[in-house]
Formats: structure tokens, C-alpha cells, sequence
């Protein structure tokens, strides 16, 4: 079975006042993106879970715990990566991938939409 694992800031945990998010946005409908997200994994026939980073120090090892298992894709979500004053936490999990997982190709999406889309772009 082909299992993608998502990565993103815990909703709660998102800074809603960055002028770099979407005005509006709240955590209920990023909790409710994900739940679209992971579905679409599902409905594809691929087994999808969400790794629930914070925007600390704690996010390396969170990340590197979900890694001890095998993923065939990996997507890093728009919340870790659009934020201009998140890019520390962007490298972070990133450097936290290719040390986990450096084999596991790893996917962006624009939206929770097509986080799937995302993931297949890069399976066989």
C-alpha cells in the first residue's frame, strides 16, 4: 500500500496574525483541510496520516518519530513553508527529512486539495 505523510504546524498552533497567511483563515478549517486532504489519500487507496509539527524546537524530533516508519512520499504543507518568518522552521524540517528519510521523495502542495496531487507526482 502506498502511505504519504503530510507534515504541518499543529492548526492550533499557527500564528493567525502573520500578513503572510490568508486573512481569515482560523484553526478549524485548516484541522478541516487536512481532514480533506487525508481523505483523498484514502479514497486513492493510499494510507495518509498528518505529522503535527509546533513551530519550535520540538518539531525535529516529532518529525524524525513519524520518519522511523516508511513513507513512500512525503508533502510539507503550505503552512511551514509559505510564512517569510517561518523559514528557520522550513530548513529545519527539511534537514529533519533528509536525515530521516533521505530516499522518500518529497512533495509541496498549494492547497489541501491537492495534497494528493502533490504526492503523486513523485509515485511510480
Amino acid at each position: 500500500m502506498t502511505r504519504v505523510l503530510l507534515i504541518g504546524i499543529k492548526p492550533e498552533a499557527v500564528d493567525f496574525s502573520d500578513p503572510d497567511l490568508p486573512s481569515g483563515f482560523t484553526a478549524e478549517m485548516i484541522a478541516a483541510g487536512i481532514d480533506v486532504a487525508l481523505s483523498d489519500m484514502k479514497a486513492r487507496g493510499w494510507e495518509g496520516a498528518f505529522c503535527s509539527i509546533l513551530p519550535d524546537n520540538s518539531a525535529e524530533a516529532t518529525i524524525a518519530a513519524s520518519l522511523a516508519e516508511h513513507w513512500d512520499c512525503i508533502v510539507i504543507g503550505g503552512g511551514i513553508r509559505v510564512p517569510s518568518k517561518g523559514l528557520l522552521l522550513f530548513e529545519r524540517v527539511l534537514n529533519a527529512i533528509h536525515r530521516g528519510a533521505s530516499k522518500t521523495p518529497i512533495a509541496f502542495n498549494t492547497s489541501p486539495n491537492n495534497t494528493a496531487d502533490a504526492a503523486a507526482r513523485w509515485l511510480d
